[in-house]
């Protein structure tokens, strides 16, 4: 049977909370009865956007999450209270209004944080995937309607259908590990959950520094090559999607004369290394 699921990607949100205020706009002052009860104004984020920078100024990076509720297979708040929480056939995770009134521990029992407590109306409240909509037809819930920079879509496919998919774009779910199996994947989560190494080379000729364009880098991990890059215009080099946490990298510039430059790294986060000069057959640490 097919089912809903969301992909996020992450490189195209730009953080313009279109999609935060589309759900406050469909659900702030507005009950949909069987689905939920009205959103506060304050305090609630059922689409929520987290926030990473990465590197150093001024080669730095800052990437956004679109966080909404996982509408997990296996849902943790379906375990903690299954008389409250309901799983559809499409999918879509809800939170029963009327028996689930009183029963704050269910916002604790998120291993994402998509719940929230609404105080006035002693309801545990979350994203419902504007379920109510969707009964009426919509092809997407309104967060996904009001994304211009197409950062998030919902496909509608078997378990089987969005694996496969999942593995030929490369797409992630956050904390698989927690083993509620989300609904919910990403593209390009690596700006989120990996680091990168970046720099950018000049060169000498004749007493002026310049940018060492076209330079071919190599980058190697356990004395296995990782990846290749070659330097813009500007210098500048970029190895991203690592792994972090104190690992040593090394990196080997190439030049014409065919002598090559030896860069060890500790790699703990995201770094960026910085001008570095162009010089055959010398070799440095960085830490």
């Amino acid at each position: 049977m097919k089912q809903i699921f969301t992909i996020i990607d992450v490189s195209r949100c730009i953080d313009c909370n279109n999609c935060f205020v589309a759900c406050k706009d469909e659900h702030v002052d507005n009950d949909w009865p069987g689905y939920t009860l009205s959103q506060p104004r304050h305090g609630h984020r059922w689409m929520n956007i987290h926030r990473h920078e990465r590197g150093t100024y001024p080669l730095i990076d800052v990437a956004y999450r679109p966080a909404p509720c996982m509408h997990c297979a296996e849902p943790a708040c379906a375990k903690a209270a299954p008389d409250c929480i309901s799983i559809r056939p499409d999918g879509i995770v809800l939170i029963n209004p009327d028996k689930a009134k009183g029963r704050k521990d269910i916002v604790s029992s998120c291993p994402y944080g998509a719940i929230y407590w609404n105080e006035e109306l002693e309801q545990p409240q979350k994203c419902t995937m504007c379920a109510h909509l969707i009964d009426e037809g919509w092809a997407q819930p309104r967060c996904a309607q009001a994304c211009f920079a197409e950062a998030l879509v919902t496909v509608r496919l078997t378990q089987e259908e969005m694996e496969r998919k999942a593995k030929a774009e490369n797409l992630r779910q956050v904390h698989p590990e927690k083993g509620t199996k989300p609904r919910v994947y990403y593209k390009n989560l690596h700006m989120i959950d990996k680091a990168f190494i970046a720099g950018s080379l000049e060169v000498e000729v004749d007493g002026i520094t310049d940018c060492a364009d076209n330079i071919a880098i190599e980058l190697f991990y356990d004395e296995k090559l990782v990846a290749k890059v070659v330097t813009d215009a500007f210098g500048d080099f970029k190895f991203d999607g690592l792994d972090c946490g104190n690992k040593a990298y090394t990196l080997y510039i190439n030049s014409a004369s065919g002598s090559a430059q030896k860069l060890e790294v500790k790699l703990e986060k995201s770094i960026n290394l910085g001008n570095i000069m162009l010089n055959n057959g010398s070799n440095a640490k960085v830490a």
